[in-house]
């Protein structure tokens, strides 16, 4: 049986530098959308540089890759703080599938909100070359 290790290294936005206190929700969905795991939130990124936020953490999913079911993705929700609404809001999402799972890094690309867990409608966020960089690290158990 194989764990999952998942390094969120950074994520590339245009307005980077104008996010405040942003995190990822981190989670994995049935192809109903159903959580088949307990969602978690990284630690508010602290270190901006140009159209990049960098969060360095790592997110470890809470079970066996082999027990997780066909059509399961895991989805990577990027929230910051908007002042002026006095909230937190999600600016956008990116999803890794089954297939993609694999040891090494990997660029995945950025959809527009609102976070479609079934993956029906999906819009990329832009045509720029911006996208989440993470690196995945597979554990025997």
């Amino acid at each position: 049986m194989s764990l999952l290790t998942i390094k969120i290294d950074k994520i590339g936005l245009k307005d980077a530098g104008q996010c405040i206190d942003p995190y990822m929700t981190v989670s994995v969905k049935d192809v109903n959308g159903i959580d088949l795991n307990p969602v978690q939130d990284t630690p508010v990124a602290t270190r901006k540089e140009d159209t990049y936020i960098h969060f360095s953490v790592d997110i470890e999913i809470q079970r066996h890759i082999e027990r997780l079911p066909k059509g399961v993705a895991i989805f990577f929700e990027f929230k910051h703080y908007k002042p002026k609404k006095g909230f937190t809001s999600t600016k956008c999402f990116a999803f890794m599938e089954m297939d993609e799972i694999k040891p090494g890094p990997i660029v995945i690309e950025l959809y527009k909100k609102p976070t479609d867990f079934k993956r029906k409608k999906l819009q990329l966020l832009t045509k720029k070359p911006l996208y989440l960089h993470l690196h995945q690290t597979l554990h025997k158990d």
